[in-house]
């Protein structure tokens, strides 16, 4: 009874609710059931692409034009079964736009962009745009004054004149060909070579153009004419190549006749960046082409160079031609053929009191842009060029070493006029200048201002050294108590070691003029090398009597030939080979920068390798001989005296040439008067050694100087006496004493 009771309330309380509910779509108001309008829902049912529709306890979605249910082809839809997605009209339709135009999509819709040439007309689509007449009506001369616009569908193109060209390029104004800059001097054209080949290839090139009617097909000659002309200068500087390069005429032509083409072949390249490399050269080109000038820096780059310029200067304040250029050539091998023609800069640094000499100390580059007026340019212009060879941190103040920006100029000489050093280390510089040429690092390395001192002593020391050498040319030539082969050699030794500290006094300084700087470089080079020759023979001549046979000796003959023909033959070949290192700026020696120092320093260096070799066997033998019971020790010691006489004669004179390198090098004070002192004193530690120290010479010198006073004394004693008996009688015994002496 209780559990009936229970399921008639639980069905009153159902019956209850259920009459008290709306169903979905609707709710209750004020005991009504009123509808839900979803659209208003702040839940974006339909999402942003599409519309809501709202029913009686319902709603529904449409996409919006350009969009389509991507969940079915339904039209009307729910948030549940239903989502817009845009529609690519362009995929859908390739030609929506017509064929003058392209079609890019948007969200929902689609925008036809018509090509260049053409402009949208309602209605009718994308037409042609005739620019010559727009030109015309805004008085805007795109083809330039020698030029004249044809309009061509969707484009123009300018026809030039007769000596003008645009390169190709149907949009480009035209400009004019000076073909003319390109006349080579002499001869028909297929003997030409060298600069007059280039010359005549480039003027061939330009003829041709400009008679072209220069219409909308691009020039493809461009790159090719590059390649010959990279080709050309090649072979100019290869060193199979005829040296006629060696005049600054030379010189300053091949770089004007590079330039002038490279300006000429610029306009016609393709790309935009052009770089051509060949073992003698090498160069990266910048064009930029356009209705308007470009803008904004450029930076060119090779391995030994880089350029900084802005297109404004590029391309000068005069009238735009359609293009702007900038280039950078680097020679790789040009530096040795400009290493002269300072004058100009000399002249600068005469008002110094310290003289200075130069030395090209970069490769050459060149500078080329389309601007017609590079004298003075607008902004300056940064170029870096790297040093040949990396500078020690102390060669600065041991040298004085400084770096100058010089440019070639068109007189073919260099110049630092408008060219300044902005920064400057061990490794590169960099250049800032007002104007463009060819350009290149000079090293400055001033010239050390001798001292009164350092004159006195140079003067005074090589006298006493000269009378002293004189002293021992006497004594080896006339005593004859030493002859032998050794004193021959040491004879010959003092003549060229007399000869050279003669030449070295008169005309070590002596640079004017050139010829005779050169004849006494040659003549140092040959008396120096006579002497290191004659002492290895001194040393050969030791090493045969104590390891071959005591007192051996060597024919004269054999001695002369080695003695003065071997340093003949060195001097001789490298004058042949290269005559101009002979003779520097500052002194009259061989010239540190081609290599030919190492004809003097290369033999030298042999030669007291040599005599090491021989005096450590000749010492090592007296050694042996002298533990050993030999009963001539008289000899060994006299052979035991000459080894360390020649020891130390070697390490005199080895050793002044190593401070002799390093002062025509370094050119420092403290190496100069190491090398003077020892220059100085070699010909008196000669006769220290060879005969002040030797008993049979200073007994030959006792001999000499007591004959000269008995011929004063008898001499007096024959003025001072009046009887005739008496003199009769000296007499008589003069003429025994002379008989005596004869027999």
């Amino acid at each position: 009874m209780g559990f009936k009771r229970e399921l008639i309330f639980l069905a009153l309380m159902y019956a209850l609710v259920k009459c008290d509910t709306c169903r979905v779509g609707l709710a209750k108001k004020r005991g009504t059931c009123v509808d839900i309008d979803e659209c208003n829902d702040t839940r974006n049912l339909c999402g942003n692409d599409s519309r809501c529709f709202n029913t009686n306890g319902s709603y529904y979605c449409q996409c919006n034009p350009g969009y389509i249910n991507s969940k079915g082809n339904n039209t009307n839809f729910t948030a549940v079964d239903g989502q817009c997605q845009d529609i690519n009209e362009c995929n859908n339709n390739k030609n929506i736009c017509g064929p003058k135009a392209s079609c890019s999509n948007l969200y929902g819709s689609y925008v036809c962009n018509c090509q260049l040439g053409y402009t949208n007309v309602s209605g009718k689509g994308c037409e042609d745009i005739d620019e010559c007449w727009e030109a015309e009506k805004e008085e805007d001369d795109i083809c330039g004054e020698k030029g004249t616009c044809k309009n061509l569908n969707g484009s123009y193109w300018c026809k030039c004149q007769k000596g003008y060209t645009n390169y190709g390029k149907e949009r480009m104004p035209c400009s004019e060909l000076n073909c003319n800059s390109f006349t080579p001097d002499g001869g028909p054209p297929q003997t030409l070579k060298g600069l007059g080949a280039i010359l005549f290839m480039m003027r061939n090139s330009c003829l041709a153009l400009s008679s072209s009617s220069a219409g909308g097909e691009g020039n493809a000659e461009g790159d090719a004419l590059l390649e010959q002309l990279f080709t050309a200068t090649e072979e100019i500087l290869s060193p199979r190549h005829p040296g006629h390069l060696n005049s600054t005429e030379g010189m300053s032509g091949l770089l004007s006749t590079v330039e002038k083409s490279i300006l000429f072949i610029g306009p016609q390249l393709k790309g935009n960046r052009t770089k051509i490399e060949t073992t003698t050269a090498d160069a990266e080109i910048a064009v930029q082409r356009g209705k308007t000038p470009p803008t904004g820096q450029v930076h060119l780059e090779s391995e030994n160079a880089s350029l900084d310029i802005d297109w404004t200067t590029a391309a000068g304040t005069e009238t735009y031609p359609g293009f702007a250029m900038a280039a950078l050539l680097s020679y790789k091998n040009l530096e040795t053929s400009m290493n002269h023609s300072f004058n100009d800069i000399k002249k600068d640094e005469d008002e110094d009191s310290v003289e200075s000499s130069f030395q090209v100390f970069s490769k050459v580059v060149s500078v080329v842009v389309s601007n017609p007026s590079t004298d003075k340019l607008s902004h300056h212009v940064n170029i870096t060029l790297r040093h040949l060879q990396v500078v020690p941190h102390n060669i600065e103040d041991s040298s004085n070493v400084s770096y100058i920006c010089a440019y070639w100029d068109e007189s073919g000489a260099w110049s630092t006029h408008g060219c300044l050093q902005q920064y400057s280390n061990e490794t590169y510089t960099i250049c800032t200048c007002n104007h463009l040429s060819s350009f290149a690092v000079l090293m400055a390395r001033h010239k050390m201002k001798h001292t009164f001192g350092l004159m006195v002593v140079t003067k005074i020391g090589l006298i006493i050294s000269l009378l002293c050498l004189i002293l021992c040319i006497l004594t080896f030539k006339f005593c004859r108590s030493i002859q032998g082969t050794r004193t021959t050699i040491h004879l010959h030794l003092c003549i060229c070691l007399f000869m050279a500290d003669l030449v070295f006094l008169a005309g070590i300084s002596q640079t004017k003029p050139e010829g005779g700087c050169k004849f006494v470089a040659a003549l140092l080079h040959f008396f120096f090398l006579g002497v290191f020759t004659w002492m290895l023979l001194e040393g050969v001549q030791l090493y045969r009597m104590v390891v071959l046979v005591f007192n051996a000796s060597i024919r004269p003959l054999y001695l002369y030939v080695t003695g003065y023909g071997a340093p003949l033959v060195i001097v001789a070949i490298s004058g042949i080979i290269r005559p101009q290192g002979y003779g520097t700026d500052e002194h009259c020696w061989l010239s540190l920068n081609n290599g030919l120092i190492w004809s003097f320093f290369g033999p030298v260096c042999i030669i007291i390798i040599l005599n090491v070799f021989f005096f450590i066997i000749t010492v090592w033998k007296l050694a042996q001989k002298f533990t050993s019971l030999n009963p001539d020790l008289s000899k060994l010691h006299k052979i035991k005296a000459f080894t360390v006489t020649a020891i130390a004669q070697m390490c005199i004179l080895g050793l002044m040439w190593v401070f002799g390198a390093f002062l025509f090098e370094e050119d420092t004070t403290v190496v100069a008067y190491i090398f003077t002192i020892l220059n100085s004193l070699q010909g008196a530690l000669v006769f220290i050694m060879h005969c002040l120290l030797s008993k049979q010479v200073r007994d030959e010198y006792a001999h000499f100087l007591s004959c000269i006073c008995a011929q004063e004394k008898k001499r007096y004693s024959d003025f001072s006496s009046t009887n005739p008996s008496s003199s009769q009688s000296q007499q008589s015994q003069s003429g025994q004493h002379t008989g005596e002496s004869h027999i």
